[in-house]
C-alpha cells in the first residue's frame, strides 16, 4: 500500500495494510505535527466506512443541480493546495487573527461551493464525529467532480489535517493568474513541486468550468488577441458586450463545457483558448505545445497523466513544522485550539 510521508515529500512501500485512528484517537490529539501525517488508500474503511459514500452522494446532489458545481468542486482543492499544501486553508473565514484566503485576488468572486462542504462535512461528523478532515473532503470532492463530468477517477490518498491558518498573502502570491504566460505558469508550479508536465496535464481542468469576462479582457481588447480564432473572439466580444464584465461568464471550453474530456486541448490549437493562460501552452512554448498535442490526439493519454498529477498536487505538503487537526466546523478552527 502506497504511502506518502508529507514532511518529507517521499513514497514508502508498506508490507502492512494502514488502519486508521479510532475517533477517540483523534479527537484526543487534535493538534498533530505534520512529520507524522501519512497519506494512505482506504485509510477511513474503518474509522468512518460511509465517508466516501456520503461525499459522493453531495457531489451528485449539487451537481445534478447545478452542473456548473463540478468545476467549482474541483478549482477549491486546487486553489487550496497551491497555499501551503492541501491543508483546507482555503476554507477558513476571517478571524480578528487573520485575514483568510477567500478575499485573495485569485478566490474573490471567483470560488463558489462552499456550502456543499459544509453540507458534507455537517453529515460526516453525524456519522463519525472528527474523523474525516476538510482536507480530505477536498480532495475526495474534487475526484467525484471530474468522474460526475464524464471522467477517468482514481484512488484518493486519505489523512490531511487542517490547518490552524490561512495566509491571503500566499494566495495572491502563489495561485497563477489568467494573464500568466509560461514561464510564470511553470514557476508557480515548480514552487511547489509540481513540472511543466503536471502544470500542461493540470491546466486540463479547464475542459469544464466558466470565467468571468473580466478575467480575459486583454483578449478582447487586442492585448492578446492575435492567435484567436476570429469567429471565437467575435462570439466573446459579444457575450462581454455588457456592463458588468465582473457577472457574465464564458464557457472555458465552448464545445463541451460540462464535459471532462480532452477539447480543451484541441480547442488551444484552434485558438480558441479563454484564458491566456490557457492559450499559451498551444503557442508560448514549443515543450508544452508538444504535450497539447499529444492530448488531443491521444484522449487516455490526458486522463492518465490527470490522474497521477492530481494524486501528486494531492500530496502537497504544509511546511514542516505547522500543526493540524480534523475541524468539526470547516470555516473555523476547533475552539479548544482557538
Amino acid at each position: 500500500m502506497a504511502s506518502f510521508y508529507l514532511a518529507s515529500f517521499c513514497i514508502m512501500v508498506l508490507s502492512f495494510s494502514i488502519t486508521s485512528a479510532s475517533g477517540n484517537s483523534v479527537r484526543n490529539k487534535t493538534c498533530i505535527d505534520d512529520a507524522t501525517i501519512v497519506l494512505s488508500f482506504g485509510l477511513y474503511q474503518n474509522s468512518c466506512p460511509e465517508a466516501e459514500a456520503i461525499i459522493y452522494s453531495w457531489v451528485e446532489r449539487a451537481v445534478s443541480q447545478d452542473p456548473r458545481m463540478a468545476a467549482s468542486l474541483l478549482r477549491l482543492h486546487f486553489h487550496d493546495c497551491f497555499v501551503n499544501g492541501c491543508d483546507a486553508s482555503l476554507l477558513l473565514d476571517d478571524t480578528p487573527n487573520f485575514t483568510g484566503e477567500k478575499t485573495a485576488a485569485p478566490n474573490l468572486n471567483s470560488l463558489r461551493g462552499f456550502e456543499v462542504i459544509d453540507s458534507i462535512k455537517a453529515d460526516l461528523e453525524l456519522a463519525c464525529p472528527q474523523t474525516v478532515s476538510c482536507a480530505d473532503i477536498l480532495a475526495i470532492a474534487a475526484r467525484d467532480s471530474v468522474v460526475m463530468s464524464g471522467g477517468w477517477g482514481w484512488q484518493v490518498q486519505m489523512g490531511r489535517k487542517d490547518s490552524l491558518t490561512a495566509s491571503r498573502k500566499a494566495a495572491n502570491n502563489n495561485i497563477p493568474g489568467p494573464n500568466s504566460n509560461v514561464a510564470t505558469l511553470v514557476s508557480n508550479f515548480q514552487n511547489i513541486g509540481l513540472s511543466l508536465q503536471d502544470m500542461v496535464t493540470l491546466s486540463g481542468a479547464h475542459t469544464i468550468g466558466r470565467a468571468r469576462c473580466s478575467t480575459f479582457s486583454s483578449r478582447l481588447n487586442g492585448g492578446s488577441n492575435s492567435d484567436m480564432n476570429l469567429d471565437f473572439l467575435q462570439s466573446l466580444q459579444q457575450l462581454c458586450s455588457v456592463s458588468d464584465t465582473n457577472t457574465t461568464l464564458a464557457n472555458l471550453d465552448d464545445m463541451t463545457p460540462s464535459t471532462f474530456d480532452n477539447q480543451y486541448y484541441v480547442n488551444l490549437l484552434s485558438g480558441k483558448g479563454l484564458l491566456v493562460s490557457d492559450q499559451v501552452l498551444a503557442t508560448g512554448d514549443g515543450n508544452t505545445r508538444e504535450i497539447v498535442q499529444t492530448y488531443v490526439d491521444v484522449p487516455s493519454a490526458f486522463f492518465e497523466d490527470f490522474k497521477n498529477s492530481m494524486l501528486k498536487m494531492g500530496s502537497l505538503a504544509p511546511p514542516t513544522g505547522t500543526t493540524g487537526e480534523i475541524r468539526v466546523n470547516c470555516r473555523i478552527v476547533n475552539q479548544f485550539n482557538s
